[in-house]
């Protein structure tokens, strides 16, 4: 790959961030989707992820910043996510690929927890059928998108979204910015951060 087309690739995830960090409402709604997390973990729920692809990195990502540490030592935070291959293949083969999300939050939310739901489009089936689960055991939804928001922008509690049209990675590069700012804002509402 030649430098110039590097440098290119660098400037577009400079825009996408740029673009996303000037809108206030956005800025916003990641200081009340860090407060909903920090609500929940202090009243005792937990958190949920999921996503596909690279979204279920960022998923796991976020979850293992949780129960592990982020910055510097302290409690670990209940959060998992939906990762686990032999569930995904089970449901996978026994209800279809839509189901392997929402099975989970079928048997493991409970009301006052928080699903973190990922999906760079807004569209992703499997993923609005967890957010379908999670609003009927009584879960608040946080969602992050791409693109247009997708359905998921309408069917959340808070929804992140992140307005880049081309490809899904400089999408993904603002999740996993999201994701860090959400797990300080969490540690700091929580008195956690040293």
């Amino acid at each position: 790959m030649k430098t110039i087309k590097i440098k290119n690739r660098l400037e577009e995830a400079r825009q996408a961030l740029v673009s996303f960090m000037t809108d206030d409402a956005r800025v916003e709604a990641i200081a009340r989707a860090g407060d909903m997390l920090a609500g929940a973990l202090r009243a005792g729920h937990k958190v949920i992820s999921c996503g596909n692809g690279g979204s279920m990195c960022d998923a796991m990502h976020f979850a293992e910043e949780l129960t592990g540490r982020f910055r510097g030592d302290r409690a670990g935070l209940p959060a998992v996510a939906i990762s686990d291959p032999a569930h995904l293949t089970c449901v996978a083969n026994d209800y279809g690929f839509d189901r392997v999300f929402s099975r989970f939050v079928d048997s493991h939310g409970l009301p006052g927890d928080v699903l973190l739901a990922i999906s760079t489009s807004g569209n992703s089936p499997n993923v609005l059928k967890a957010v379908e689960s999670a609003r009927a055991k009584g879960m608040n939804v946080i969602g992050l998108s791409g693109k247009t928001g997708g359905e998921l922008a309408n069917r959340c509690d808070v929804n992140i979204h992140v307005p880049w049209d081309g490809y899904s990675d400089r999408v993904q590069e603002i999740h996993v910015k999201i994701i860090h700012i959400l797990i300080e804002h969490v540690e700091s509402e929580l008195g956690l951060d040293a």
